[in-house]
């Protein structure tokens, strides 16, 4: 009983056994906890304290702020992988950009090596890299990039660097390698952004894993500006030592490659001191690598740079040349102006180095008395081909864009007649016709307009033949010649001889070359004729290449236009103009046969002269435009007459006696007249009346020369004779005295019809009549 008692007095007094509570703990304190619950309505008083003091919630948010900002770091850069990851994939290699692969095409004369300048955007020639000695790349690598043979085409701490800098110093570093260089300027173009540089970097992986290293550098040696103007190491090796790249010195390489990360600011002629600074860090750096020995280290010396001026291929007479080549290859739809200026090409042009010297040096003269506005143009042909030899455009083409062979017009004047004899014989007119050569005659001149048409300085010549009135330029003679041809089929002659310009075709006036050519025009007709009627197109560019493929040859268009017996008839009238006429002296001066014509402008505002042998024909014209581009009359200047058109002719005598010296002596074909004289109808010049032998071969023999006499108009010495050449169709010319003659007394006329003349021309030995007084001579 009492061991209950004990036991039952313990559980309700709580208490209980040490040993059971030590050993069950995990069994009694859940019925313990829920006696004391039950028996008191309270929590433990322990237990709460317990509770309270427990910082597990606490410590649980502070460990949770770490793991999410090592989550979003570690999420961020997942997804920076990830991005990289896909921009690597999806970056193709892109086409190149094109600034970058632009080169210069170059232009060559007819030799095809020597250079007359350049067409470019960018002063650049690509090179085949397999030229240069090693140690020019070498030198670049040095310079630029040390790791550029182990790298994957980015540099990590590189760029970290310039990162960093640009970040504390606000400078803007770029950190980047030779192959990022090369895909910034061969793909991207330049960038700058930060953006720019991402992709710029992964352009750059992916190309080093995908592109040999030796591609690289030679694409990045092509590309990279040197300063000077000079794009690629082949431009910069003549800007700076006037040399190939395959010839570069090792000094010469340490020191273009020094200085690419300033081209401009550290060129040896500028700062010669940082440019010292940076070819010593490359020599230093390319003997610590390897590159080259410690001997080649210690004989490097600066070298010496040419001395830089700015200089421009169009300068002088060469802008002319190069800009008529441009010209002609964009009209003929072979190339647009762009690819000109990128594509890198090399033009073979027609144009003698030799005769284009003595064409400009000619040209350039400027006699005693000459007018600072008088302008000059002149050309040389080779007009079997068509090809453009020389010619004199002008001066300075900075000064003067337009060019006085192509651009420039002026009045030819008589030059125009021989395609009328041309035309004389396709109508199957002797050459052996007389006309009526007094002066004045009366013509229609445009339907119901009559007007009295005089010949040069009112001089009559009788009754002369259509030889003898093509070498003193007859124009009364010429006129009738149109009435028979009429003014439209004139005008197609000369179309189809080349013309390109327009000419009236309503007044009898065009065969006397009222409308305004340019020299380039006026020398594609004569070259047709002087071809035997075969026309070849005008051209200066032979041939265009890439390399070694031909891009481009002109089409000639050859087109046999007229008959070769009468292309020869009209040679050998011209013949005439060298031997007695206009130009009397020219042929003799050069000891060959010379075909001729001289012309002289509406109002004497223009002179000129076509002439040629066999193997060449030379054009001359001078002209005289007023501040607004007007007309002026050309005055007499060093002792040259306009109406003797002395001074073109004298230009053509001093190029051509240079130009033909080598040349053998050629005859021209013999001509046989088998024409009728008078015409089919017997209506040409004085008809069937005055007939006389037709069939004659002629040969270049010098023709006899007709009796001119002044005419009856002529009275005073004041003032000298317009010729409708000197009138405007639509006014009526009238005869005014002449120069040459004072009043005689009347003169009686033979029984052809002419009259003996008072004072015949007197021939002046530079070609045409006396120069000393434009009255003395024969107007064309």
């Amino acid at each position: 009983m009492a061991s209950q008692t004990r036991t039952a007095s313990s559980r309700q007094n709580g208490a209980k056994p040490r040993t059971a509570a030590s050993g069950s703990t995990r069994q009694a304190g859940p019925s313990t906890r829920r006696s004391a619950t039950r028996s008191s309505g309270k929590r433990p008083s322990g237990s709460r304290n317990q509770s309270k003091g427990h910082k597990q919630p606490k410590n649980h948010k502070k460990g949770l702020w770490w793991k999410i900002l090592l989550g979003v770091i570690g999420g961020l850069l997942l997804a920076g992988i990830g991005l990289f990851i896909y921009l690597y994939a999806t970056t193709d290699i892109p086409q190149p950009e094109k600034v970058a692969i632009a080169e210069k095409t170059n232009i060559y004369y007819s030799d095809g090596t020597t250079p007359i300048g350049s067409i470019s955007s960018q002063n650049r020639e690509i090179i085949d890299c397999s030229v240069l000695p090693e140690y020019v790349g070498n030198a670049i690598v040095a310079s630029e990039d040390r790791s550029f043979h182990t790298n994957k085409g980015i540099d990590i701490m590189g760029m970290a660097r310039a990162l960093y800098n640009n970040l504390t110093t606000g400078s803007r570093q770029g950190g980047s390698t030779i192959t990022q260089q090369y895909a910034e300027r061969y793909y991207l173009g330049e960038t700058t952004s930060y953006a720019g540089k991402i992709r710029e970097a992964i352009l750059a992986m992916k190309i080093a894993n995908s592109q040999d290293k030796d591609e690289v550098l030679c694409n990045y040696m092509n590309t990279i500006y040197l300063g000077r103007g000079a794009y690629g190491i082949q431009a910069a090796a003549q800007a700076y030592f006037g040399k190939d790249a395959k010839d570069l010195t090792v000094s010469e390489a340490a020191m273009i490659a020094g200085i690419i990360p300033a081209p401009s600011s550290w060129d040896p002629q500028e700062n010669p001191d940082q440019a010292k600074k940076r070819f010593d860090r490359v020599i230093r750096i390319m003997k610590e690598d390897g590159y080259i020995t410690d001997a080649e280290a210690a004989d490097a010396q600066f070298p010496q740079v040419k001395e830089y001026t700015l200089s421009n291929d169009f300068a002088g007479p060469n802008g002319y040349l190069l800009s008529t080549v441009e010209s002609e290859l964009i009209n003929a739809k072979a190339f647009t102006k762009d690819e000109l200026e990128t594509g890198g090409y090399k033009v073979v042009t027609t144009i003698d180095k030799a005769m284009q010297d003595r064409i400009q040096e000619v040209g350039d003269e400027r006699p005693e008395g000459m007018p600072e506005t008088l302008q000059v143009g002149g050309i040389a042909v080779d007009q079997k081909t068509g090809s453009v030899k020389a010619m004199y455009a002008g001066s300075d083409y900075l000064k003067q864009q337009l060019n006085n062979t192509t651009q420039s017009t002026f009045q030819p004047g008589s030059t125009m007649k021989p395609f009328g004899l041309i035309g004389a014989a396709q109508s199957d007119v002797s050459f052996a016709t007389l006309f009526n050569g007094n002066s004045p005659e009366e013509f229609e001149t445009t339907p119901g307009t009559f007007a009295e048409v005089p010949n040069a300085l009112g001089i009559s010549w009788g009754n002369i033949n259509l030889n003898q009135a093509t070498a003193n330029s007859v124009n009364t003679v010429f006129m009738n010649v149109n009435e028979h041809l009429t003014p439209e089929r004139y005008a197609q002659i000369a179309h189809d001889a080349g013309i390109s310009g327009d000419i009236q075709t309503d007044t009898l006036y065009n065969i006397l070359g009222i409308n305004s050519l340019t020299v380039w025009d006026l020398a594609q007709g004569h070259s047709t004729i002087a071809n035997n009627g075969t026309k070849n197109t005008l051209h200066v560019v032979h041939r265009v290449l890439k390399g070694d493929k031909d891009m481009y040859q002109p089409n000639l268009n050859t087109t046999k236009v007229f008959e070769e017996n009468d292309c020869a008839l009209v040679q050998h009238a011209m013949l005439g103009t060298t031997q007695y006429g206009t130009a009397a002296g020219v042929a003799s001066a050069l000891g060959r046969p010379v075909a001729g014509k001289s012309g002289t402008a509406n109002d004497e505002t223009a002179a000129s002269f076509v002439g040629y042998t066999p193997q060449l024909m030379n054009v001359w014209a001078i002209w005289n435009p007023g501040p607004n581009g007007e007309n002026q009359v050309v005055p007499q200047f060093a002792g040259y007459g306009v109406s003797s058109t002395g001074y073109p002719s004298h230009l053509f005598s001093e190029f051509m006696s240079t130009a033909v010296a080598d040349m053998p002596v050629e005859q021209f074909p013999a001509a046989v007249d088998n024409g009728v004289i008078g015409g089919p109808d017997g209506d040409w010049g004085l008809g069937g009346s005055k007939r006389g032998q037709s069939g004659n071969t002629y040969n270049n023999l010098q023709q006899v020369q007709p009796t001119p006499t002044p005419s009856e108009s002529s009275s005073s010495p004041a003032t000298p004779t317009p010729t409708p050449e000197q009138t405007t169709p639509d006014k009526t010319p009238q005869p005014e005295p002449s120069e040459s003659s004072s009043s005689p007394a009347a003169p009686t006329p033979d029984s052809s019809g002419s009259t003996p003349p008072s004072e015949p021309p007197t021939e002046n030995p530079e070609g045409g009549t006396n120069p000393g007084g434009n009255a003395q001579g024969n107007k064309p």
